[in-house]
């Protein structure tokens, strides 16, 4: 996969680290010489420009880009490159990271905006897990879709504890995706039994009500599983 970076910050700079050890090309690009850190990133390709000009996505072939990340500190630098990836150059993806959640609300399709990152939001989610053991929290939302991801951590005298996931009448629109269990991660199958102090994400669709999610959650399922 071919990524593109605008910003090559330390927020930019992480991402590509973790994108290319994951054998993806990351091309990095930033107008602030000082943000040159090559050394840092020497794995990845530099570019000294603005993403803000078209001159500047055009040099960096922006076209043949399977994802564009606008990782810069200033918002509306991040929606300009989001849009220009979108429709000048087709990107298939675009990721734009957040820095002010006063203007989340402008990070959507038409903006060009596949999937906003908001810090704030996410460590907001990360506190809200951290205490509220039992309750759904939302962990992220595909602005395109409208999708979101919900965690939720089951106590130990949850209901659904020592059911099979083919045993929970589980709501329409709402997939588990995955069960994280002390240091692994389980993908999971009819069969596996829930276990107090399980992490569980789901895939929720727009159209979906998380309250039938936290109605079933705090619920016995029937001891006859579910006709499939």
């Amino acid at each position: 996969m071919k990524v593109l970076i605008a910003g090559a910050g330390s927020v930019g700079r992480s991402i590509a680290r973790d994108l290319l050890s994951h054998g993806h090309e990351v091309l990095l690009m930033d107008n602030n010489p000082a943000a040159m850190r090559v050394a840092q990133v020497a794995e990845a390709d530099w570019m000294l420009a603005d993403a803000c000009e078209m001159s500047a996505l055009q040099d960096a072939e922006t076209q043949t880009m399977d994802v564009v990340v606008a990782a810069t500190g200033d918002d509306k630098a991040n929606l300009v490159v989001s849009f220009l990836a979108k429709t000048e150059y087709g990107v298939p993806r675009t990721v734009a990271r957040v820095n002010n959640p006063r203007n989340e609300w402008m990070y959507d399709a038409q903006w060009g905006v596949d999937v906003a990152v908001s810090t704030p939001r996410i460590m907001t989610a990360m506190v809200e897990e951290a205490v509220a053991v039992g309750d759904l929290v939302t962990v992220f939302t595909f602005h395109q879709s409208g999708a979101s991801i919900i965690e939720v951590t089951l106590p130990p005298d949850s209901p659904v504890v020592g059911s099979t996931v083919r045993q929970i009448p589980w709501p329409a629109e709402t997939v588990l995706s995955c069960i994280v269990r002390s240091d692994r991660t389980i993908a999971p199958s009819p069969a596996d039994t829930l276990e107090a102090h399980d992490e569980l994400l789901f895939i929720v669709s727009a159209e979906a009500d998380p309250q039938a999610l936290d109605a079933v959650l705090r619920s016995a399922p029937s001891a006859t599983p579910p006709t499939e």
